[in-house]
């Protein structure tokens, strides 16, 4: 027993000493190559981006239609359907009556059903009512087409801004920003870089307006109680120029900004953007 048991080790041994002198690795009871079998191709998705373009070319012809126009808008559409149905019906639901003008649309979403079919919802305004549009797609190999007549949908509701409470308002701060602020104002509607630069705190890059609107009036500002910087909103009357009309032409927006004090009531902006507090809060 003692020689069979030392000749095993002895071969133990060897085999060891073998394997690290000629780099030698056990074999695997199945390759490498056996087992990483070729990945499929994937199947081509849906194009979503080519569909939502194409939706919004359809709507432009779909949407807009006048008898004087019907030829036009016949031959347009041939484009975008089915050529058997371009045969038959090549005002795709239109009864030739009336008239319809698409004054904006914008994509609201797409519901991809498959690499082959999807529905592209369009919110449009037409004829001065906001609406929505959903355009069924079919795509094979690249190219696509409106594989069946849209469907309308009501315009998503109007939601109710939440209700928040008014904080505290500081009565000193804001009668320095209401003397402080329309000097900033005038700077930001005309763009002025060098005048612009004077009432921005250290370090604030911010571009102007460029003219596009004249500074008119502050109409409310909510100062908040606090420390040197505050974050408070405001409401400017904005004058638009170039309007030959009786009366002024504005137009109210509403800002939310950072302010700090700098120079023991004067008062530097830190950043502008737009106000996110709800109306009547402010």
């Amino acid at each position: 027993m003692r020689v069979v048991l030392w000749a095993a080790i002895l071969v133990i041994g060897y085999r060891g000493v073998t394997a690290i002198v000629l780099n030698e690795t056990p074999a695997s009871s199945k390759s490498t190559a056996a087992t990483s079998a070729p990945s499929a191709p994937s199947a081509p998705a849906f194009p979503v981006t080519l569909g939502e373009a194409f939706a919004l070319q359809f709507g432009q012809v779909y949407l807009n239609f006048s008898p004087a126009g019907a030829t036009q808008r016949a031959q347009e559409l041939a484009a975008f359907i089915p050529a058997n149905v371009a045969a038959v019906d090549p005002q795709f639901g239109w009864n030739g009556a009336g008239t319809s003008r698409l004054q904006s649309e914008q994509v609201a979403g797409i519901d991809v059903g498959s690499a082959q079919a999807a529905v592209v919802t369009l919110l449009t305004m037409v004829n001065g009512r906001l609406m929505e549009l959903g355009v069924p797609l079919y795509a094979n190999g690249g190219a696509l087409v409106v594989s069946a007549e849209p469907a309308l949908f009501p315009a998503p509701p109007a939601a109710s801004a939440p209700a928040t409470q008014v904080a505290s308002s500081d009565p000193a701060a804001q009668s320095e920003l209401s003397s402080q602020l329309p000097a900033f104002f005038q700077a930001y509607a005309s763009g002025d870089q060098a005048t612009l630069k004077r009432y921005l705190a250290p370090g604030v890059s911010l571009g102007g307006l460029g003219g596009a609107v004249r500074f008119g009036s502050i109409a409310s500002i909510a100062v908040p109680r606090g420390g040197a910087t505050r974050d408070i909103t405001v409401t400017v009357n904005w004058v638009l120029p170039g309007q030959v009309r009786a009366g002024t032409p504005e137009l109210a927006t509403s800002y939310d900004m950072s302010v700090i004090d700098l120079q023991s009531g004067r008062w530097y902006v830190r950043e502008i953007r737009a106000a996110t507090q709800p109306m009547g809060t402010q």
